[in-house]
């Protein structure tokens, strides 16, 4: 039972980092919080939802989501970020992003209308036992993904060009510039990588509830924050551990207490750590690495 129950939250856990992760990266590099990922997040679901819908298989469902997500993460940045962020406050990027978020959710809801749409099964899902394990395709697809796109961010961070220009800009963006770094695209890649990361969560997580709604990225928005924080500000590492706790403290609490304390179960632990260890898991960084 309990390694069962520990194999769904790790399913769901990985999906989750994929939202911390982006706040992560941004906050990483510009020192400021996303309000409106959570929205960038419902909008990629809403994305594969439409894809699902027309009949495309999965994966084709999620690349048009990441890269529909990507672009409104770039228009996000060019029209809540980039005019303010020079301005020295950190509460008029809070402002813009929340009215970001909020264009973007009546948006939908105009689009889709305000109720839940359930999103199609877009491949057929099996049972395979190992031993006392049950795992369904849906979640070997869901938890290979989330993991498959956490070691792709890895090597794209340390290994390449644009990855060393987004942590420089994350060290000191003004030492970068000096040194050659374009920290304008630095920027632009960076909210581009985050909203795609955010969009792939968004289908798979809509595809895990088969449910979609345009409130869909509030409460998600809220635990992908929350995770940033329990695995420490500006730290990709601790976005992803982070997230996998988080999901397997969700599910155990769903197995062993009651479904509705799910996520008052979940953010009290996250509260309890952060009282013994208020940096996060892995500290706080000024850099996404």
């Amino acid at each position: 039972m309990f390694v069962q129950q520990l194999v769904n939250g790790l399913m769901l856990g990985g999906a989750y980092a994929l939202v911390a992760i982006g706040y992560t990266l941004i906050f990483g590099v510009l020192n400021l919080l996303h309000l409106a990922h959570g929205e960038v997040f419902m909008v990629g679901a809403y994305l594969g939802l439409v894809l699902a819908l027309a009949g495309f298989p999965l994966w084709v469902a999620l690349l048009g989501a990441m890269a529909g997500a990507a672009l409104l993460g770039v228009i996000v940045e060019r029209v809540a970020f980039r005019p303010v962020r020079h301005r020295g406050s950190h509460v008029t990027p809070l402002m813009t992003t929340i009215a970001i978020g909020l264009i973007l959710q009546h948006a939908v809801v105009k689009i889709f209308g305000p109720d839940q749409v359930a999103f199609p099964n877009v491949m057929a899902v099996r049972q395979f036992e190992l031993g006392p394990v049950t795992i369904s395709s849906l979640q070997l697809v869901i938890l290979g993904t989330s993991l498959g796109l956490m070691a792709l961010l890895n090597l794209f961070l340390n290994r390449t060009r644009l990855g060393l220009a987004i942590r420089a800009t994350a060290e000191n963006p003004t030492v970068a510039g000096l040194l050659g770094v374009n920290v304008t695209l630095a920027i632009i890649v960076t909210f581009a990588v985050a909203s795609a990361l955010a969009g792939a969560a968004g289908v798979l997580l809509a595809w895990n509830f088969t449910a979609v709604s345009p409130f869909f990225g509030v409460k998600i928005g809220l635990k992908g924050l929350a995770i940033m924080l329990l695995g420490g500000l500006g730290n990709v590492t601790g976005a992803m551990v982070g997230g996998l706790i988080v999901g397997v403290v969700e599910v155990l609490s769903v197995a062993y207490l009651e479904s509705s304390y799910r996520d008052a179960f979940a953010f009290a632990v996250m509260i309890l750590i952060l009282l013994v260890r208020p940096t996060g898991l892995f500290g706080s960084r000024t850099s996404a690495g």
